[in-house]
């Protein structure tokens, strides 16, 4: 089975692995994690090193991890963490970050040794911005945010980073016909129309963000029938 989540945004891991058991997700599934497991809660990086052990799991870049990668210097040693020391790209990129919910990260990133340090990064540097797959006959793209100045005619890989991680889709926005777009980075909750803490569907997209960042439960969809999985913990 094939199952996606997204924007898990540090929640915590115990409750993390307690869905996958609530699934009964095994080594002959495969699960894809479209981006955003870090910032805000406490276990982002707790959840990147589960993923970095499992080989039946993929990470696609969120406009989060970008971020994390674009402050690799602070933990560089000689870092002053009241960035008094920081000019420049280097401060606008951290307090950018630090703006929307990197504390926990960096706190739990810096107490890591700096080579899990090494690991983790090279990892996120590896994540892909976006995945094509069909199965069961139906085909899908993943990506964080859906597509920023979409275009059907447009190939995905001249999509630009920020078209993929930064997009707010509206309930009017049309993609693909013949292929399922999934896709994050925007609370249902925003989108017009939508029930809160539930997935939103349209004829061309599907949005599985339904509120990690603000306390709500993740929620699970099987690509091999479209099921929606949600929990009550």
């Amino acid at each position: 089975m094939i199952y996606v989540m997204s924007d898990l945004h540090g929640y915590p891991i115990l409750k993390f692995l307690k869905i996958l058991e609530s699934i009964n997700f095994s080594k002959d599934d495969f699960l894809y994690v479209l981006g955003d497991v870090v910032d805000r809660g406490r276990d982002g990086v707790k959840i990147i090193k589960w993923l970095m052990q499992n080989s039946n799991t993929m990470l696609l870049l969120g406009n989060h991890e970008d971020m994390l990668l674009n402050c690799e210097f602070v933990f560089e040693e000689g870092f002053d963490p009241f960035y008094s020391n920081l000019c420049g790209e280097k401060r606008k990129a951290y307090e950018l970050w630090i703006s929307n919910g990197g504390g926990s990260t960096f706190e739990a990133l810096n107490a890591t040794r700096s080579s899990e340090q090494k690991y983790i990064f090279e990892y996120l540097k590896s994540a892909s911005l976006y995945k094509e797959l069909t199965v069961n006959g139906r085909k899908f793209v993943l990506t964080h945010s859906g597509f920023g100045n979409f275009s059907p005619e447009k190939p995905l890989y001249e999509y630009s980073k920020k078209e993929l991680l930064w997009h707010r889709p509206t309930q009017y926005t049309d993609y693909f016909d013949d292929v399922i777009t999934v896709f994050g980075h925007t609370p249902t909750f925003l989108i017009e129309g939508s029930t809160r803490g539930r997935a939103r569907r349209t004829a061309t997209w599907i949005d599985i963000d339904v509120g990690a960042s603000i306390g709500l439960t993740p929620m699970v969809l099987r690509l091999d029938d479209l099921k929606e999985f949600y929990f009550d913990f």
